[in-house]
């Protein structure tokens, strides 16, 4: 079965932040993820978890002025120190909330440079933190976004962070595999499973049109979740979905889907 995520992002945001660890914990969930920790104190945030009970499985390193609009610097040829600071500071806290995996995004595409320049920045920068995290027993995943949702992302499918882990030539580099994104951009989802599962670090879930819970749009769910199950994926699913109409009520789909947190 399943291990679900909450994305206290995402989830629980009828209340703030802090108040979603319990909310989280009173939903049923033994794990949470969320965007970035870096706005709070890690050891406030520590105590949040221990407080409810709760495991951190994932946060993005840091990705730029992102309520300006970025979406990541990891391909920014112009801002490799900040990318490069931000990894010691993703990493401090990582160990403080005992968080074994981070993500990295590659963000938006710079003009004045093209795509080759924008390629070797992302690699030379993965490669950098994961030499970084290898050193402190993390693991680092790099996740595709499609281009309807953040037009100008540099990794739009799955065969691009594929090639992008290849280059980095790592070991301790994976896939975050969306469904959401995946299922927007180039569909084949429980292909793309079955084939790459090894490289895939984490997963994340939204229903498409919309990004609500499963059950709301077309993607099938029942045989998805199933697929993931009989891949032997053994890692967290994070719910990374906006719920309707609220979160309490949008959980409904596990039980529903036969599944139980």
């Amino acid at each position: 079965m399943p291990k679900f995520a909450a994305n206290l992002t995402m989830l629980f945001t009828e209340v703030p932040f802090m108040e979603r660890f319990a909310s989280a914990r009173d939903a049923g969930f033994s794990a949470i993820e969320y965007l970035f920790p870096y706005g709070f104190d890690a050891v406030e945030l520590k105590a949040r978890l221990r407080q409810n009970r709760l495991t951190q499985v994932l946060f993005n390193l840091p990705a730029g002025k992102w309520e300006e609009g970025e979406r990541g610097i990891a391909a920014n040829p112009e801002r490799v120190e900040e990318f490069r600071a931000g990894v010691a500071k993703a990493v401090e806290y990582a160990l403080e909330l005992g968080v074994g995996g981070l993500n990295c995004l590659a963000g938006k595409r710079i003009r004045g440079y093209d795509d080759d320049t924008h390629w070797s920045t992302l690699v030379g920068n993965v490669r950098f933190a994961a030499k970084v995290m290898q050193e402190k027993g993390l693991r680092l995943m790099v996740e595709s976004i499609n281009h309807f949702d953040i037009p100008g992302f540099l990794l739009n499918r799955t065969e691009q962070a594929l090639k992008l882990i290849d280059d980095a030539e790592m070991p301790n580099v994976f896939l975050q595999y969306d469904v959401y994104h995946a299922q927007r951009e180039e569909g084949e989802l429980a292909a793309t499973l079955r084939k790459h599962i090894d490289k895939i670090g984490h997963i994340q879930i939204a229903d498409n049109p919309g990004r609500h819970q499963p059950g709301t749009g077309e993607i099938n769910y029942p045989f998805i979740l199933k697929e993931i199950d009989a891949s032997g994926y053994r890692g967290h699913v994070g719910l990374e979905y906006v719920p309707i109409p609220d979160s309490k009520s949008s959980l409904a789909w596990i039980t529903e889907f036969g599944y139980k947190l």
